[in-house]
């Protein structure tokens, strides 16, 4: 069954904390929330203006505050540029505590991903070791943990099936899968449906993002991820993308959760909703 839900992120612009997107999910009818995290302190958010979580929060009073809104965690989202070096002592420690934080909190998945750009220096092979090992790592704690690390398109690697093809199979393993996102994998240059239906098998969760006509024209095939979409999910380029990847995804009886990537200025999260819900219900 396709369920919606909604990444805090979308949030972030409004210099709001997480119960404001909290809030906005139950009045809408949502069942599901996605939390950015912080692995450690940003005073901004300790100020009450960023809706991510710091790792450090107790996860069980969130948890208490999620039930009692009537929603679910449907992820973690802790995406340090694994194909960093630094993402050997940086984001190993801070996906752990992650995969700790999701399982206190109920949420299945944690996501990860490569940086905006390729590292200097270093040739795909050694970026691919790098990676490797911190997948390797990191997957242990899964393991125990009984949580599912996604790797999200967002970076050059990511964007690139056949180095994704590369990872899952150095990791043959039903606990690396896919956060697949429509908006980074469309303004990186490739056809989502066609990205999506060669890894359908491994998506376990989604970020749905549109891109507006005047992004794709500047960055498209330059760059490889956006952070949220500045349009109404439907009323971008990429919707008929969206629309068949759900038609896709519903041929294939994928069960899982479509977490809305969207600006949140007035109306723009709502018409997203009533779209999205639209295109699912055909």
């Amino acid at each position: 069954m396709i369920e919606l839900g909604m990444h805090v992120d979308n949030w972030r612009h409004q210099d709001a904390p997480y119960t404001v997107p909290c809030e906005f999910a139950k009045k809408h009818g949502m069942k599901y929330i996605e939390f950015g995290s912080i692995w450690g302190d940003y005073f901004v958010q300790a100020l009450g203006y960023n809706p991510h979580i710091p790792l450090h929060t107790d996860p069980l009073r969130l948890k208490k505050y999620v039930d009692s809104m009537g929603l679910k965690v449907s992820q973690i989202d802790a995406a340090y540029p694994v194909s960093l070096p630094e993402g050997l002592y940086r984001g190993i420690p801070y996906t752990i505590e992650a995969i700790k934080f999701a399982r206190s909190l109920g949420a299945q998945f944690v996501d990860t991903t490569d940086g905006a750009t390729k590292p200097q220096g270093l040739s795909d092979d050694e970026v691919f070791d790098l990676m490797k090992h911190y997948y390797r790592i990191v997957l242990q704690w899964a393991e125990s943990h009984e949580v599912i690390v996604n790797v999200e398109p967002h970076g050059p690697y990511t964007n690139n099936a056949d180095f994704m093809e590369r990872l899952f199979t150095e990791f043959d393993t039903p606990l690396l899968r896919m956060n697949f996102d429509t908006g980074n994998n469309f303004i990186a240059g490739n056809d989502p449906v066609a990205f999506l239906k060669r890894f359908r098998h491994k998506v376990s969760h989604c970020h749905i993002k549109d891109v507006s006509e005047s992004l794709a024209k500047a960055v498209r095939g330059e760059e490889t991820g956006i952070s949220t979409s500045v349009v109404a999910i439907g009323e971008g380029v990429n919707a008929d993308n969206i629309a068949g990847c759900i038609e896709l995804l519903k041929s294939t009886k994928w069960s899982g959760v479509l977490s809305i990537e969207c600006e949140a200025a007035p109306g723009k999260v709502e018409q997203s909703l009533d779209w999205l819900r639209k295109q699912i219900a055909k």
